[in-house]
């Protein structure tokens, strides 16, 4: 295998290879509870383990993990040419890792031997896991020395990215491309509709009519072979499980919801909000006969079997290959309580187990310097992490020639930060569950919202017992 491959978010070719994500049947329904609990015993015993047998000489490269869509991987291996031309005393190995569960397992694995990564991608949703077990190393030195980030600096970065990644005032680490959340349609299979195509739903009302409009039987022999919008709900395993609260938790919001109490303390996605939320998402899926549909959303868009869909910008150099260029990017309908979406993506982590990781810094820190922002963001379809590139005159040029992803950077200084809260991989788990119950198995919203919140509140109680250790 090359020295990119895989996926992250979504994922496309390279997946066929590799446990996928989106289509769900290569991957294996794990049981998080089993191991969770020996996973930070394990990494703690691991963050003091060196690479035996591997000094850290200077020629070393730095191993970086990674679980990148296969469409950013063209603009990944030029990004890191360009690193070590810059600076030519350090070389990048770049591995893909499959994420969730997947990544957290292989992760506890190779620090035990001693073969852990100098650098590693992840969800912000992993941070409390890993910096409870002592597997990374805390970016405030850094940031704080000589080499570091100044006030400015910090003030630059949108601000919900930055909270994604910090505990405690404490900064675990630095994002290295944001994403956000928008809806793709199709503006023929609108005009076949009788649709506007310059007006895309703008409610919960419009959306259900809108998907029920476009799904039809195009073939006439009685089955359904063009769906209106694309419910994203699957077996919640590894991140597929992150991936369907990443798209319904917006929807919560827009119902004047949240995942969490405003401390943190306890549950709150089981109130009037997560019940609206979950029976709009059932009621859209039951409408258009979506049991019945066996694609991935990013292939139903590209083959239009699927008029609309939710995504990020990380699929648009797939999309925008499509012979079809009649599509637009529009904001998501909006709630009873209003508009809403978030703004979030993954970040770049230190391990503890590196034997260099001054120069592991210097490799975030070029990564968010504002030019190569704009150079990996022009590349690969994500949106910067720094408010100065969207006025750096090469991005301004390529946002007006890409109306795709001026559409998505357009989204991002209202986007919010997701909720934050301890034990957050677990907590997901238990919402996804709660999720495909009620909408593939039929459950009532509120009581099946209800069990999962119970179990949620027995988890976040921990929360006192590890701030204590961390403290400690």
């Amino acid at each position: 295998m090359q020295r990119l491959s895989g996926s992250g978010e979504t994922g496309h070719e390279a997946r066929e290879t590799v446990d996928d994500p989106i289509k769900g049947p290569g991957l294996k329904r794990c049981s998080l509870y089993l191991w969770a609990a020996s996973f930070v015993s394990i990494l703690l015993m691991a963050s003091h383990c060196t690479r035996k047998g591997k000094p850290d000489l200077p020629d070393r490269p730095l191993v970086f993990w990674h679980s990148f869509v296969a469409a950013t991987h063209p603009a990944l291996e030029e990004t890191l040419s360009r690193f070590e031309a810059e600076c030519p005393g350090i070389r990048i190995k770049a591995q893909y890792v499959p994420t969730g569960d997947g990544l957290l397992q292989k992760l506890a694995a190779a620090l035990q031997s001693g073969t852990g990564p100098d650098i590693c991608w992840i969800h912000a949703d992993f941070i409390n896991r890993l910096a409870s077990s002592g597997a990374l190393l805390p970016l405030n030195g850094f940031i704080e020395g000589g080499e570091g980030l100044s006030a400015s600096d910090l003030d630059d970065f949108f601000r919900p990215l930055l909270e994604s990644v910090t505990r405690r005032d404490t900064l675990w680490a630095l994002p290295m491309e944001a994403t956000t959340l928008a809806l793709l349609y199709h503006r023929d299979l609108f005009r076949e509709a009788d649709l506007d195509p310059d007006r895309p739903p703008v409610d919960w009302a419009e959306l259900k009519e809108f998907a029920l409009r476009l799904t039809r039987d195009t073939n006439g022999d009685g089955k359904t072979d063009r769906y209106g919008f694309y419910v994203p709900v699957f077996p919640a395993s590894g991140d597929l499980g992150v991936w369907m609260v990443l798209q319904w938790t917006p929807f919560l919001w827009q119902a004047g919801g949240s995942l969490v109490s405003a401390d943190g303390s306890k549950a709150a996605f089981n109130g009037t909000a997560g019940v609206c939320a979950a029976s709009l998402w059932r009621d859209l899926y039951r409408s258009q006969n979506l049991q019945s549909y066996s694609l991935s959303h990013d292939v139903g868009f590209a083959s239009k079997t699927m008029a609309m869909v939710l995504d990020g910008p990380w699929d648009l150099p797939r999309y925008e290959k499509m012979k079809d260029p009649d599509w637009a990017v529009a904001p998501l309908p909006a709630g009873p309580a209003g508009p809403a979406t978030y703004l979030g993506g993954e970040s770049l982590a230190l391990l503890r187990n590196s034997g260099r990781p001054s120069d592991a810094w210097k490799f975030l820190r070029w990564m968010v310097r504002p030019d190569n922002q704009a150079f990996f963001c022009m590349k690969s379809g994500y949106l910067p992490v720094r408010r100065s590139v969207l006025s750096l005159a090469d991005y301004r040029n390529f946002l007006g020639s890409h109306p795709h992803h001026r559409a998505f950077a357009a989204r991002m200084e209202s986007g919010r930060s997701r909720d934050v809260m301890d034990h957050q991989a677990e907590i997901n788990r238990l919402i996804a569950d709660a999720i495909e119950r009620i909408i593939i198995g039929g459950r009532d919203p509120a009581t099946t919202l209800d069990e999962a919140a119970e179990k949620a509140d027995g988890i976040l109680a921990r929360r006192a017992d590890t701030g204590r250790s961390q403290d400690e």
